[in-house]
Parts: C-alpha cells; sequence; structure tokens
C-alpha cells in the first residue's frame, strides 16, 4: 500500500466528529454577534433593529431596512427610480465596469447605491436619503450625486428637511473625475438648501469614508453618527505612513470624531426614530407643506 492509499483510507474510515453544536447562520434562523458572538434568532434581531442586545453592536443593514426604520409605514415614495449608472469611461481593470454595475444590480435588486425619496415620520414631513453599502461599496458615482443634488433642490423647493444616511467607501473610481464632480454638485445643493434656512442631517453609519465623508457627510447642521461607525477620509495605515506615528487606538470612530468636535451626536438605532422626531420638531417642523 503506498502512502497516499494509506491516507486515503485513514480519512475513508475515519469517524465523524461534529467539533461544535452551535447553531448555524446559514439556515437563516440565526445570527452571531461578531463582537460579543451572542447567538440570538435573526428575527428577533431585526425586531431590535439589528442591533445586539448583548454588546450593542450595529449590524450593517440594507436601504430597504433603513427606510423602514425611519419611515412611517406606507409613507415613503421614491424618486428617480430609473436613474441607471452608465459607463462613458470605458473603464476596465481586472473586471469591466459594466460588467461590475451588472452584477451589483442583480445581488442587490438596486440601480445604485443610493435610494431617494419624501416620507413621513411620525407624521412630520423628511427628505430621505439612503445608501447601500452592499452596491460596490456604497461608492458614490453620476447617479449617486445626481439622485441626491435632484432630492436636496426638490426639498428645498418644498421646504423639507433632509437626512442623508450615508454609508459608502468614496467617490467611485470607474467613473474618474465624473464622480469627484458629484462632491461639489451635492454641495451646492447643500448650499442652497441652507441658505433658505432649511435643516439638513447626515447620519453617519458604518463605513463613511473618501470623498463622501469630504463633502455631504460633514455639511450637516446637526452631524448625527451610529455607535463605533468607522468615519474618516484616508485610510489608517496612509495616515500612520505619511504622518511616521502610531495612532489612538479608537481613531476615525464615531466616539473619537464626537470628542474632536466633528460629530454632534452619536444615536443608538434603537432611539433614531425618537431623536429625529425630537430634532424636527425642535427645528420648527410640523407639517408638510404643499408643493
Amino acid at each position: 500500500m503506498s502512502l497516499f492509499d494509506w491516507f486515503a483510507d485513514r480519512q475513508k474510515n475515519a469517524p465523524v466528529v461534529r467539533a461544535t453544536q452551535e447553531p448555524e447562520e446559514g439556515d437563516g434562523l440565526w445570527s452571531k454577534c461578531p463582537d460579543c458572538a451572542l447567538v440570538v434568532y435573526r428575527k428577533d434581531l431585526v425586531t431590535n433593529a439589528s442591533v445586539c442586545k448583548g454588546c450593542g453592536y450595529h449590524h450593517r443593514i440594507d436601504s430597504d431596512e433603513r427606510i423602514r426604520l425611519i419611515a412611517d409605514a406606507g409613507s415613503f415614495e421614491e424618486l428617480d427610480a430609473s436613474l441607471a449608472p452608465m459607463d462613458p469611461l470605458a473603464f476596465k481593470d481586472r473586471r469591466s465596469y459594466a460588467d461590475r454595475i451588472r452584477d451589483s444590480q442583480e445581488s442587490t435588486g438596486l440601480r445604485d447605491a443610493v435610494i431617494t425619496g419624501f416620507c413621513r415620520t411620525n407624521g412630520l414631513p423628511l427628505a430621505l436619503g439612503v445608501m447601500d453599502f452592499r452596491f460596490m461599496g456604497g461608492s458614490m458615482g453620476s447617479v449617486v450625486g445626481e439622485k441626491l443634488t435632484r432630492l436636496i433642490e426638490t426639498a428645498t423647493a418644498r421646504r423639507y428637511p433632509v437626512l442623508i444616511v450615508c454609508a459608502s467607501g468614496g467617490a467611485r473610481m470607474q467613473e474618474g473625475m465624473l464622480s469627484l464632480m458629484q462632491m461639489a454638485k451635492i454641495s451646492g445643493a447643500l448650499e442652497r438648501h441652507r441658505q433658505a434656512e432649511l435643516l439638513y442631517m447626515p447620519l453617519l453609519t458604518h463605513p463613511t469614508t473618501g470623498g463622501v465623508t469630504a463633502s455631504f457627510a460633514m455639511l450637516g447642521d446637526l452631524i448625527l453618527a451610529e455607535p463605533k461607525a468607522l468615519i474618516g477620509f484616508a485610510g489608517r495605515r496612509v495616515i500612520e505612513q505619511t504622518l511616521r506615528e502610531k495612532l489612538p487606538d479608537d481613531f476615525q470612530t464615531a466616539e473619537y470624531l464626537r470628542d474632536h468636535g466633528f460629530v454632534d451626536h452619536i444615536v443608538p438605532r434603537t432611539k433614531l426614530r425618537s431623536t429625529l422626531v425630537s430634532l424636527l420638531r425642535m427645528h420648527g417642523v410640523t407639517k408638510a407643506v404643499a408643493a
């Protein structure tokens, strides 16, 4: 018997032993917290806004779930749902940009990385933009910029407050300068919104980085953030290698930015709706204004 046959025979006759009896997440019934390892029924986790009851860890959620948590049931009216990205630069790295778009659209059911629309929160009017990290890392391309700009301009005309939920790796490199132009376009719309003395609040979630941080994520009248969200522009290693010094362990977290004046308030997801209602009323938002 050869050595290979001996190993094959041992593997074939070896008893099958389960190393653990923990519930498997793959069955869709359970979810395990990556922070404290608490295992809970997935439906119980969703009921608690996908926040771990053991340690408060905020699981990543998609745009539909965000809208459900913020908007009154049945009140969300989507804007510009038909806008879809193009490939004007015919960009290709290891794969073509057109293929990446198609794959993201098929896997997420979205046309691009943001959903925009108008809704009510406890009856109060709100213009809402929600970025979705599942679509190419929530990267900001021409469609994201156009949809957010149209949302803000329409909100200004209707005199609605604006909330943008940020979750993005930054500008979309496959669109080059066309992507970077969106930073100025959205910022310009927000400036006109500010001149009309209307409220704008960004909610920074994990992660909010790159060109999104360098533009509309930091232009709010009140900047909100979820606990422990990663918020920054350049990556940690890039900064450390540039400065040639070690950064604090909590650098670029929501808590660090709050302590240094870049974030106004950290809002646990379970308290987001009540916090939004209080802030809207505090700023004089009481009822919808006809368009």
